[in-house]
């Protein structure tokens, strides 16, 4: 079971003495500290004790326990304390619980799925089973108690059971380990001595497992919705009978609660359900939930930037034999007699149109992130308009908003479903027309006329207001114009003012007035910087500053820099445009200035890697970008890090 690596001997803690709950957790507490796996074991400790508030840790038999999700945590582990004497009053579903035994699980806070979290999960079930509990408490030392945590009990042939019911149930508690899986053991385990099928859909800290599909919830007689926090998609469950509870109450009532769901339910499902009690409603802010919101936005949008930058990259590379790097797009390679040439021309404009969908992709799934399904028409709209294809549909001219627009239209777009979803009410024999008819059709005309009447006219004026300001900027004061098209070009990646600067400084080129160097440049130091920095999170930082989605994509940018597809870096833009924005800039001014300071001169637009050898004086071109992707990657990472201590001290 390898469930030995998720602890050592230092934090098997053998004949602890502790008159209190607070004194164990705090002992163990140290010794996770001692072991190198906190990285605060103050603000650790408070997560667990603020934990212990939400429903109880101890169970029965003298077990307890204990956990934290916290982002101090460096690594999922769990430390055990073997009491000199029980505690009597620790908070257990079994009044008359004393405690002896304690496992304390340290919980990463953004690190779903990983191994480790699935053995937090396999240990927390396995302690309910009593003979595994015996061998541990009959272990004399701490070898003995590792060894032990390795047994497995021999399977024992079972027959096929026979069902009269079916009942779903959803587990979910704060931290998303112990009390989810032993909540969903406990209701399976009832069930099978009931005659019922129990399919539990856990929804965890690695995500939702064994997530209810359509045919089961056709078939199923009710649903249990055992959570310390609001279940996810529970309008899938829409008119069946359901029960509400804490995670914690099926580990002493599973059985009373399957019978309840089927002959005393709470009532039937409608719409979206949410907790019935105060006490166990997930506690988030407006901006908890916004940052959240663009997290989802942003997840669901990188396969789409990964897939157009491939298409792009490929067909560039397939180029480049026939001399036609970065020119294969061009229209008249579409009626070329070379097949390859046509094929590849074809596919660099498929990966341009994948890159169309971006911006309505992620817009969508903000929506969706707030609104669930309502919003996510309103939303994929309103990034569609954030990407300026309503110009291309309607035969007008306009600059789009870009991502700025599609974060705004794509809030609204969630947060005017989200309204009318809780507000509407309708006969229940109707309750499809809203979902269907009343939310979307009201929505998209918000989304029109906010984006017709506010988002284009804003976010137009000031992008326009940009391209005029580069393009009368004068040719003669070289670093001030290399400045200006560095900082647009770097401004929005890949965007509207990227693509403004592009052109003013190719026309520039082409005539000879100035060279593309601080254009190609920029292009390449925002993405390379971005990827460099996670890097340098991942391997020498002790203290991570990216969650692990965006260290996925900053491996992905990093390779799409030295490709020239700055949109690799477009995930960090949107999930902290403040900090983002004006490290890009100023990265790729500083590399840009560098660069032409020392005499570097390219005037081809080839800023991918195999366009440097065309570069006059490479070895300025390569110092420029060296000093913008070292003051990317450093000042992310410096500016990230000083953010996370200063909430660390306000929390």
């Amino acid at each position: 079971m390898e469930l030995g690596r998720m602890t050592s001997e230092n934090l098997v803690l053998f004949g602890l003495k502790g008159d209190s709950k607070e004194e164990v957790i705090r002992a163990l507490v140290e010794a996770l500290d001692g072991d190198g796996i906190l990285s605060s074991k103050e603000k650790f400790y408070n997560a667990v004790m603020q934990r212990e508030e939400t429903s109880p840790t101890g169970l029965e038999a003298g077990l307890a326990i204990p956990h934290g999700k916290s982002p101090v945590v460096k690594e999922a582990k769990f430390a055990v304390a073997r009491l000199e004497k029980p505690i009597p009053d620790w908070a257990s579903i079994d009044p008359n619980n004393r405690v002896d035994l304690v496992f304390l699980l340290a919980i990463p806070e953004n690190e779903a799925g990983s191994t480790h979290l699935r053995l937090l999960s396999e240990i927390s079930v396995r302690l309910m089973d009593p003979d595994y509990l015996q061998r541990l408490k009959a272990a004399q030392n701490a070898s003995e108690f590792l060894a032990a945590l390795e047994y497995v009990k021999p399977d024992a042939p079972k027959e096929q059971p026979k069902y009269s019911k079916r009942i779903l149930a959803i587990t979910a508690c704060a931290a998303g380990i112990a009390h989810t899986y032993m909540a969903a053991e406990a209701l399976e385990k009832a069930g099978r001595e009931m005659g019922i099928e129990v399919l539990v859909e856990k929804q965890g800290a690695n995500g939702i497992e064994g997530k209810h599909d359509a045919k089961q919830i056709r078939e199923a007689d009710g649903v249990i919705f055992a959570t310390d926090i609001a279940p996810k998609f529970t309008e899938r469950y829409q008119g069946m009978p359901y029960v509400q509870t804490k995670v914690a109450e099926p580990l002493k009532r599973a059985k009373e609660m399957l019978e309840q769901v089927l002959n005393n339910p709470d009532g039937h499902v409608q719409g979206s359900v949410t907790q019935t009690s105060e006490e166990t409603k997930e506690k988030k802010g407006f901006w908890s939930e916004l940052s959240q919101a663009i997290l989802t936005g942003i997840s669901y949008m990188i396969p789409v930037i990964v897939a157009a930058g491939l298409m792009i990259g490929i067909a560039e590379l397939g180029s480049m034999p026939f001399g036609l790097v970065q020119v294969i797009g061009n229209a008249q390679y579409a009626n070329s007699p070379n097949e390859i040439i046509k094929l590849l021309h074809f596919l660099d404009l498929y990966g341009n149109m994948i890159f169309d969908f971006m911006y309505p992709v992620f817009a969508a799934f903000v929506a969706y992130a707030i609104a669930d399904r309502p919003g996510l028409v309103s939303g994929f709209i309103g990034g569609a308009f954030a990407a300026g294809l309503h110009f291309t549909i309607w035969g007008t001219k306009g600059v789009p908003s870009g991502f700025l627009g599609a974060l705004v239209l794509g809030l609204v777009a969630g947060y005017v479903s989200k309204f009318l979803n809780e507000k509407i009410k309708v006969h229940k024999n109707l309750q499809a027309i809203k979902p269907m008819l009343i939310i979307p059709g009201v929505s998209v005309l918000v989304i029109f006329l906010l984006n017709f009447f506010v988002v284009d006219p804003v976010f137009g004026a000031i992008n326009e207001w940009l391209q005029n300001t580069i393009g009368s900027a004068p040719s003669s004061e070289k670093d001030l114009l290399a400045s200006i098209i560095a900082a647009a070009t770097a401004f929005d990646l890949g965007g509207p003012i990227n693509k403004a600067a592009g052109t003013i400084a190719i026309g520039l080129a082409a005539d000879h007035i100035f060279p593309l160097t601080a254009r190609v440049l920029s292009i390449v130091i925002p993405p390379i910087g971005v990827g460099l920095a996670t890097l340098i999170d991942r391997f020498v930082v002790g203290r991570r500053v990216f969650d692990e989605d965006l260290r996925v994509a900053g491996t992905t940018s990093l390779l799409l820099g030295f490709i020239a597809i700055s949109e690799g870096a477009i995930p960090f833009m949107l999930r902290s445009p403040i900090i983002t924005i004006p490290i890009n800039i100023i990265g790729a001014i500083l590399g840009s200035v560098t660069a032409i300071t020392f005499g570097a001169v390219q005037w081809y637009p080839l800023p991918a890697i195999w366009g440097w050898p065309l570069v006059q004086h490479l070895w300025a071109y390569l110092l420029g970008l060296a000093v913008g992707v070292l003051f990317i990657a450093f000042a992310n990472i410096f500016v990230r890090f000083a953010l996370i201590k200063r909430k660390e001290r306000n929390a």
